[in-house]
C-alpha cells in the first residue's frame, strides 16, 4: 500500500526573504519517511500539484499515526530554510483512492512565538500497489521552473534523454528528496541499494527497508560511493525514480557502496520488525533476528473480570437446558487481576424472579458471565489460569463444531458411472446435511455444523458420505466415527483447528473403503469465528431461504450524502407556442425524491431562480440527477421544455462552506419538438441551464431523531475525530416473551434481537419456538460522543422459509416485541451493568409488557481529558450551524434518509427488513398523538414545579409562617447586602452542596421506558385509537367529527393562554406608548423621580429597603393588591381591537 499526499497549493504565506515574498516548498514526514516538493520562487500563493508517495504497511495499525506537513522558505544564495508553518493530520481520517477530497488546512505554529499565517490545500489518500503509468517527459523549456537545488548534470541527463515525439505536459511526482519526472521504460534497470535497517521508538511499530534509487550526482552529494557500469545509449525515454528515504538515513548520510544489478536480476523489498529482539544489531545486515511471539496484553484501563468458583460445586442442567447451580445462593466475586483497574464486585443469585406482567421497572440480573473452560480433573478453569477473552459480558455456550471441507477419490456409481455426493452429520437425533454436488468425485463443500453441548444425546459423532439417488434410496459411500471424549477443545485465542484427511469406513465397520474426506472436529464456544455461518442443531427444522434468515449478521448503514442543487438561471428557453412567453420552473429528481423551484415571477426566456434544492443520496451512487425545465401552460398541466440526466459522480464533494464552481449544462429537447430538422441545428442552438451542484460532506445526514441520535460524525471521513471510547454490549437473552403467532395449534415465538449504534447494525441469530431465548452474543462499537443512544429491539421472525403470508394475503412482516434505549452518558466508566429491561409495546388497547430483555453493558472511555473536551463541542458538525437547514427540510430529508437506509439494508443477506429498520429509527415519531401531547405538557409542568415550590417557600418566609426560617433569611439578606461580592459565590456554593447531597440518591441503573412519564397507563382508549389511525384517516365520519371537536376544545384552551400572555406584553408596551395619556404621564413622572432618588441614594440602601419591604411582617401587610399591581392591570391592551 502507498500513502499519497498530493500537495495542491497554499495561500497567504508569511514573507520571509526580506523583500516581501518567499520561495516556499513543502516537506512531508510519515513514519520516519521524508519527502518534499519543488520550490516555487517568489510566490506567497504557490501552486505545486505535486504527489508525494510513502510506504504504508497495511498489516500494521496505522490509525494512531500522524502525517506532518511543513512549509519552508528556501533561502538564497546562502543555503538554508525558514519555517512558514505546519499541519499535523491524523491517519484515522485517510480515505481510499477515489474518495479523496481537496481540503484546506490552516498552518499552525511550531513554537509559541513563531510568526505563522496562511493555509495549505492537500489531498490525502491510500493507493494500492501498482506500476507507474506512462507519463510525459519534461521539455527543456519547462526545466527553468524546477528548483535550483537540482544538480545541473541531472538536468542535462534528463534533457538528453527526452523523446521529441512527446508533446503532452508533464505530470510531476515525487517519491524522495528531489523532484523527478516519471516516464515508462520497461527496460530501465533499478540499482540495488543496501541500506541500514531503521530504528524505531515504539515497541510494536514496524518500518520497511526502503530501497532507494539514486543518480550519480545525487549519490556523490550524499556521501555514497558508486561503481557505475558504462552507460548504454538508448532511444527510449529513461525512467528516473527517486524513492523516499527513512528519516535516520537523511540525518546520518552513511556511505554505501552501490553496484548495478545485471539485466535478469530482481530485487526484493522485505519488511522487518527491528524491535523483535533487544540485542538486535542494526548495523549488521546479515544477521537474522529472532522473533518471539507473545500474546497481546489487555489494553490499559480495561477491566478484566475473573470469577472465583468453588471447584467442589459442579454445574448441572435443568429440563430447559439452562445452567443452574447446586448451591441455591452462591456468592461469586468479580475482581480485577491488575492493579490500577477498577474493581467491581457482583453478588450472584441464580434464582429467577417471578414474572409479573404489571411490573414495568428495571430489574437486576446476575448471570454467570465471563469465560469458563473445563479443566482436567478440577472442574473449571479460573480467571487466573487462562488468557482473557473478549467474550466476557456473556455466558459461555459450548458447541461441537464439525467442518466438512471436501472429499476425494469417491467411488462412482455402477449404473451412472458418476457420483452426486453429499455429507450427513449425525449426533444422536440431530442430523445435518450438506448440499449435494452433481457428478463430482472430488467434491468441495466447506460447510460447518454446530451442535449445542446442552443437547448432546450421544457419545459418538458419525459423518456419512452418501450418493444422492433421484429414484430410490440414497447409497452409502462410507462413514467416519468420532468419540466425543477425544474431541479437542479450542480456546479462542488459538488459531482455527486444521482439518485432516480421514479414510472412509464401511457402514458395518468391516474395514476401509474407497474415498477420503477432510474434516475438522472441535469443541468451542460462540466466540468461534465459524459460529455465525454454521448450521445449528437448534434450527434443524428450518429449510430453504429460512436458513439464511436465522443467522447472526453485522450490517453497515450506507454512506449518506446531502446533494445540494443550486438552480441559478436558464437561457434560451423557448416554449412550443412562440407567441407567448413561458412561465418556467425547474423540477429536480433523484430516485423517488422530487423537488421543484418556484415559477419565475417574470415571464421571460432567460428566467432566474437562485434556489437551493437538497436531496439525500447514498454511496455507491446508483441514481442520476434528472433536471427538467417545465412551462406552466395551464394550472393543471406543465409542458416539458428541456431535460438532462447527470450522474452523481460528476459533482464535486465539499467539506466546508466554500463556494463551488457553477457550470452550464445543455438541455436536451423533449417531446414533439425533437424533429429531424431540429436535430440538424441542435449543435448550433440549445437551451441551457446554470447550476451549482455539490455533495455536502460536512453535514451529518440525519436518519434518526436528534433526541435518540447515535452518531454525530459528518459524512466525509476526513473530518472524523478520534474515538473516545468503546461500548461493549452483551445480549444475554430474553425471558417471559409472549406468543406472537400460532404454529401447529399452539402459540410460538421465534425471537431475534437487533442493536443499532452509529452506522453499525447487529442482528443476533433466531432461536426457534422458545419464550426464553438465550443468545449470549457480544458486540463492540467505537464511541465518538458519549451523549448518544444505543437502541435495541426484539422481533419475531416470520420468514423461516415457509412462504409465510399475512392474513390479508400480503407478505408477512416481522412482529415487534419491544425496544430498549440506553444513553451512554448515563453509564459510569468501566462498570458492567447487568439488567433485565422490560419490553413495553403500546397497542391500540393499551400498554403491554411483552417480556424482558437481559443485557450486559460496559462503556470504556480512553481518556478523561478527551471526554471532558467533547462536552464543550457542538452537538452536530459545524456546517449545521454555518449553513443550517430549515425545520421542514430536516424533517423531509430525515424521512428520505430512513427510506434509503431501509432499502439498502433490505438487500443484505439475510435482509434487515423495512419494518425492522423503521421501528428502530422511530419513523412515526412526528405524527400527532394526544397521549404524547399530554406527556410533554406534564414534562413542562414538572420543570416549573421547582420554581413554583421556591415561590411558595419564599411566600411563607415573607408571611412568617416559620419564624426561625424568616429570621435566618433576614440575616442572610443583610450579609449579602453588606458584602454583595458574596452573592455569586454563595449561589455556586449552594449548587455545589446540592449536587453533593443528591449524589447519595444518584440513579444506580440506566434509564428505561417509563410508562408513567409516557402517559401510557391512564390514556383514554379513544386517544390510543386515534394514535394508531392511518394518515389520512380510515375511521368513520362520526368518530372523526368527535375527535375534531375534542381537538377544538384543547386548541381553545391554548388560544386563551396565548392571548393572556399577549395581553400582559401589550400592557408593558403601553407604559410609554401614550395609549393611555394619564397612565403614561404618571409613569414618566415616576421614572424621573426614581432616577433622581437612585442617583442620590447608594445602591446598598435601595436594595436593603426593597428587601426589608418585601420581607416585612404580616402585621404591616394588607390583603388588598399592591399599588403597582393595580396600576399595571389598568393599562390598556389591544384586545379591544380584536374581532
Amino acid at each position: 500500500m502507498k500513502l499519497v499526499v498530493e500537495v495542491i497549493n497554499a495561500h497567504d504565506l508569511m514573507p520571509k526573504d526580506g523583500e516581501g515574498s518567499a520561495s516556499p516548498f513543502v516537506e512531508v514526514e510519515f513514519e520516519n519517511q521524508i519527502s518534499r516538493t519543488r520550490t516555487v520562487p517568489k510566490n506567497l500563493n504557490p501552486t505545486w500539484n505535486h504527489k508525494l508517495f510513502f510506504h504504508l504497511d497495511a498489516t500494521k495499525p496505522y490509525h494512531h499515526q500522524t502525517i506532518e506537513v511543513s512549509v519552508y522558505n528556501e533561502r538564497r544564495p546562502i543555503p538554508g530554510r525558514n519555517f512558514l508553518g505546519r499541519v499535523r493530520i491524523p491517519c484515522s481520517n485517510i480515505v481510499k483512492e477515489g474518495e479523496e477530497v481537496y481540503q484546506i488546512f490552516p498552518l499552525e505554529k511550531k513554537l509559541f512565538f513563531s510568526p505563522v499565517k496562511g493555509e495549505i490545500g492537500l489531498k490525502i489518500y491510500i493507493a494500492s500497489e501498482s506500476k507507474p503509468k506512462a507519463l510525459s517527459p519534461i521539455f527543456p523549456t519547462e526545466l527553468e521552473n524546477l528548483s535550483p537545488s537540482i544538480p545541473q548534470q541531472v538536468l542535462d541527463t534528463t534533457t538528453s534523454n527526452l523523446s521529441p515525439s512527446h508533446s503532452t505536459p508533464p505530470v510531476t511526482e515525487n517519491t524522495g528528496l528531489t523532484d523527478r519526472t516519471l516516464e515508462a521504460d520497461p527496460k530501465e534497470e533499478d540499482p540495488a541499494v543496501d541500506t541500514p535497517k531503521a530504528t524505531t521508538e515504539e515497541a510494536e511499530q514496524v518500518h520497511s527497508v526502503a530501497v532507494s534509487n539514486y543518480s550519480t550526482a545525487e549519490a556523490q552529494s550524499s556521501g555514497i560511493d558508486i561503481d557505475q557500469e558504462p552507460e548504454v545509449e538508448s532511444k527510449e525515454p529513461v525512467l528516473q525514480i527517486t524513492q523516499q528515504l527513512d528519516k535516520h538515513q537523511v540525518l546520518q548520510q552513511p556511505r554505501i557502496s552501490i553496484k548495478k544489478r545485471p539485466q535478469s536480476a530482481t530485487f526484493t523489498m522485505h519488511s522487518v520488525n527491528p524491535q523483535v529482539h533487544e540485542n538486535y544489531n542494526h548495523n549488521d545486515t546479515n544477521q537474522q533476528p529472532r522473533i518471539s511471539i507473545k500474546r497481546r496484553p489487555r489494553a490499559q484501563g480495561t477491566p478484566s473480570t475473573m470469577h472465583s468458583v468453588n471447584p467442589q460445586v459442579h454445574p448441572s442442567y435443568d429440563g430447559r437446558n439452562n445452567l443452574r447451580a447446586t448451591n441455591p445462593q452462591p456468592r461469586i466475586l468479580s475482581e480485577t487481576p491488575r492493579p490500577g483497574t477498577p474493581v467491581t464486585r457482583h453478588s450472584v443469585n441464580p434464582q429467577v424472579h417471578t414474572n409479573n406482567d404489571e411490573s414495568y421497572n428495571l430489574r437486576d440480573t446476575n448471570p454467570q458471565l465471563g469465560e469458563r473452560w473445563p479443566s482436567n480433573g478440577r472442574g473449571w478453569m479460573s480467571g487466573s489460569e487462562r488468557f482473557t477473552s473478549t467474550y466476557d459480558l456473556v455466558e459461555k455456550m459450548f458447541y461441537l463444531y464439525v467442518r466438512v471441507v471436501k472429499a476425494k477419490d469417491l467411488p462412482p456409481g455402477t449404473i451412472t458411472s458418476s457420483c452426486d455426493p453429499y455429507v450427513e452429520v449425525k449426533l444422536g437425533n440431530y442430523r445435518g446435511r450438506t448440499k449435494h454436488l452433481e457428478k463430482k468425485l472430488n467434491p468441495e463443500w466447506n460447510q460447518v455444523f454446530a451442535f449445542s453441548k446442552d443437547r448432546i444425546q450421544s457419545s459418538i459423532l458419525e459423518v456419512f458420505v452418501k450418493d444422492k439417488d433421484m429414484v430410490g434410496r440414497d447409497d452409502y459411500l462410507g462413514r467416519v466415527v468420532f468419540d466425543l471424549n477425544e474431541v479437542p477443545t479450542r480456546v479462542p485465542p488459538d488459531s482455527p483447528l486444521a482439518p485432516q484427511w480421514y479414510r472412509l469406513e464401511d457402514l458395518r465397520g468391516d474395514g476401509k473403503v474407497r474415498g477420503d474426506i477432510m474434516l475438522a472436529v472441535w469443541m468451542g464456544t460462540q466466540a468461534d469465528e465459524a459460529f455465525s455461518d454454521a448450521w445449528h442443531s437448534d434450527a434443524a427444522t428450518v429449510y430453504g431461504e429460512g436458513v439464511f434468515n436465522i443467522r447472526s449478521k453485522v450490517y453497515v448503514s450506507p454512506k449518506l450524502w446531502y446533494l445540494r442543487v443550486n438552480v441559478i438561471e436558464a437561457q434560451d428557453v423557448i416554449p412550443s407556442d412562440r407567441n407567448r412567453l413561458p412561465e418556467v420552473s425547474v423540477k429536480a429528481q433523484v430516485g423517488c425524491q422530487v423537488l421543484r423551484t418556484k415559477i419565475c415571477p417574470t415571464r421571460t426566456t432567460t428566467p432566474l431562480w437562485n434556489e437551493d434544492l437538497v436531496f439525500v443520496v447514498a454511496e455507491p451512487f446508483e441514481e442520476h440527477l434528472t433536471i427538467t425545465v417545465e412551462d406552466r401552460v395551464h394550472p393543471s398541466r406543465d409542458e416539458v421544455l428541456g431535460k438532462i440526466n447527470l450522474p452523481l459522480n460528476l459533482f464535486e464533494k465539499r467539506l466546508d462552506h466554500r463556494q463551488v464552481h457553477s457550470r452550464w449544462f445543455n438541455l436536451e429537447k423533449f417531446g414533439f419538438g425533437v424533429l429531424e430538422a431540429d436535430r440538424r441545428n441542435e449543435l448550433k442552438f440549445s437551451s441551457r441551464i446554470h447550476m451549482r451542484v455539490c455533495l455536502e460532506g460536512g453535514y451529518h445526514v440525519l436518519d434518526e431523531s436528534t433526541l435518540y441520535i447515535s452518531d454525530q460524525r459528518p459524512t466525509a471521513r476526513q473530518l472524523w475525530k478520534q474515538p473516545i471510547g468503546v461500548l461493549e454490549v452483551g445480549i444475554l437473552g430474553a425471558q417471559g416473551l409472549l406468543p406472537m403467532k400460532m404454529k401447529d395449534g399452539r402459540g410460538s415465538t421465534d425471537a431475534y434481537c437487533v442493536a443499532k449504534y452509529g452506522q453499525k447494525w447487529v442482528r443476533t441469530r433466531t432461536l426457534l419456538d422458545t419464550f426464553s431465548p438465550k443468545w449470549n452474543e457480544q458486540y463492540t462499537w467505537e464511541v465518538y460522543d458519549p451523549c448518544t443512544v444505543i437502541t435495541l429491539g426484539v422481533f419475531d421472525n416470520c420468514h423461516l422459509g415457509g412462504g409465510e403470508k399475512a392474513p390479508g394475503g400480503n407478505a408477512a412482516q416481522d412482529s415487534r416485541i419491544g425496544k430498549v434505549r440506553i444513553r451512554l452518558s448515563t453509564l459510569e466508566a468501566n462498570k458492567i451493568y447487568i439488567n433485565s429491561y422490560p419490553l413495553l409495546v403500546l397497542h391500540p388497547h393499551g400498554v403491554k409488557k411483552m417480556g424482558e430483555l437481559q443485557l450486559a453493558v460496559r462503556f470504556t472511555p480512553f481518556s478523561l481529558a478527551n471526554m471532558i473536551h467533547v462536552y464543550g463541542q457542538p452537538l452536530l458538525p459545524k456546517m449545521h450551524y454555518l449553513d443550517p437547514f430549515t425545520v421542514n427540510q430536516i424533517d423531509y430529508l430525515r424521512y428520505q434518509a430512513m427510506n434509503i437506509v431501509a432499502v439498502r439494508l433490505g438487500r443484505a443477506e439475510p435482509p434487515l427488513r423495512k419494518e425492522v429498520v423503521e421501528y428502530m429509527l422511530d419513523v412515526d415519531s412526528h405524527l400527532w398523538s394526544m397521549r404524547r401531547s399530554k406527556a410533554n405538557f406534564f414534562r413542562i409542568m414538572s420543570l416549573f414545579s421547582g420554581m413554583i415550590t421556591m415561590g411558595r417557600w419564599f411566600n411563607d418566609v415573607c408571611h412568617w409562617k416559620n419564624h426561625i426560617t424568616s429570621v435566618l433569611v433576614h440575616i442572610l439578606f443583610l450579609i449579602l447586602i453588606w458584602y454583595p461580592e458574596l452573592i455569586l459565590p454563595t449561589m455556586f456554593l449552594y449548587m455545589f452542596l446540592i449536587g453533593l447531597w443528591n449524589y447519595r440518591f444518584r440513579p444506580r441503573h440506566p434509564p428505561h421506558m417509563d410508562t408513567k412519564l409516557s402517559w401510557a397507563e391512564a390514556v383514554h382508549p379513544d386517544e390510543l385509537d386515534e394514535e394508531f389511525d392511518t394518515f389520512p384517516t380510515s375511521r368513520s365520519h362520526d368518530t372523526v367529527r368527535m375527535r375534531y371537536d375534542r381537538l377544538r376544545t384543547v386548541a381553545g384552551r391554548i388560544q386563551t393562554i396565548v392571548g393572556d400572555i399577549a395581553t400582559q406584553g401589550e400592557r408593558f408596551q403601553s407604559l410609554l406608548s401614550w395609549r393611555d395619556p394619564r397612565a403614561t404621564s404618571l409613569f414618566v413622572v415616576f421614572s424621573f423621580c426614581a432616577a433622581v432618588v437612585l442617583y442620590a441614594t447608594p445602591f446598598r440602601v435601595v436594595a436593603l429597603v426593597t428587601g426589608l419591604y418585601h420581607l416585612r411582617h404580616p402585621k404591616f401587610r394588607s390583603k388588598l393588591p399592591s399599588v403597582p399591581s393595580n396600576f399595571f392591570k389598568r393599562l390598556p391592551a389591544r384586545t379591544d381591537s380584536l374581532l
